[in-house]
């Protein structure tokens, strides 16, 4: 009872807990003590295994402030190993509900009978402003002009399951995503808040990113923020249909075809298991 294991994806960590097995209400303040780093355990967020009827297993997916997110690219490889690991499925192949729609994961690679490299359907790339949401006239949401304190950004915005600002960038620094990723997020273009990615072109198959996360802040990597990356500089038509996303915290490769089906694969790796001490939940 109460048992937890965490693992990343290129540094992108989550706690995993099922909701069979937990004996308390996980709620907001449980969230960000669990995730906290020096009163919990330390995650990028929490994935909670839920019972669901429209697939072969439910997601719930929470960010660090308790918030909760419709999709995680990391969050569903690292969800699709502890499923495999754990013996919930010995298939190769299944598929999970999220809040953001039904994706199909792929046990791509395995290390000593443990799932190493997961492959995710992502679904598709949703580029229309009023589903992804944002404030913006027209059919798609390129190249607006989007003013935050003393910048001038030109941004790029599509869903793959949640929102996604692009911004397309000859030089990449840290600092600044830091500075003006939150200052973008919280524009009022934006009603439900956005992923923010400064990204650079290095070829036709190879993209360099920097992310600011909705709920998380600035993260070393993110599936659904490459896909998104690679969805946006694809309709730019700035790379081909395989790219390499490169992060910080490693590589992710995206596929995207011609009727914006969003591949993604990625390797993931368990860190710790055991269970959370009743003076941590209570």
């Amino acid at each position: 009872m109460n048992s937890f294991v965490k693992t990343h994806g290129l540094g992108n960590e989550y706690i995993i807990l099922d909701s069979e097995d937990i004996n308390f209400e996980l709620t907001t303040e449980r969230i960000i003590r669990i995730c906290n780093v020096h009163f919990g355990i330390g995650s990028d967020g929490i994935l909670l295994k839920v019972k669901e009827k429209k697939a072969d297993f439910g997601l719930k997916i929470f960010n660090p402030d308790g918030s909760e997110a419709e999709k995680s690219g990391n969050g569903l490889r690292i969800f699709s190993k502890y499923l495999y690991d754990y013996g919930f499925t010995k298939d190769k192949n299944f598929s999970i509900q999220t809040l953001g729609g039904l994706v199909y994961a792929h046990v791509v690679e395995l290390s000593n009978n443990k799932a190493s490299k997961i492959k995710v359907d992502m679904g598709k790339a949703i580029f229309n402003p009023k589903d992804i949401p944002v404030k913006c006239e027209g059919d798609i949401c390129f190249d607006k002009s989007l003013h935050v304190q003393d910048k001038q950004y030109l941004i790029n915005c599509v869903s793959v399951g949640n929102p996604h600002c692009v911004v397309v960038k000859d030089d990449l620094n840290i600092d600044e995503i830091k500075e003006y990723g939150p200052l973008i997020q919280n524009s009022e273009m934006f009603p439900n808040g956005i992923n923010v990615q400064f990204a650079k072109p290095i070829s036709r198959k190879e993209v360099e990113i920097l992310i600011f996360e909705r709920g998380a802040g600035f993260t070393l990597a993110s599936g659904s923020s490459s896909c998104a990356v690679a969805s946006v500089m694809k309709k730019k038509g700035l790379i081909d249909n395989e790219v390499s996303i490169n992060m910080i915290g490693g590589k992710l490769q995206i596929e995207i075809d011609n009727d914006w089906n969003i591949r993604m694969t990625g390797e993931v790796k368990e860190i710790a298991s055991g269970k959370l001490s009743d003076e941590l939940i209570y």
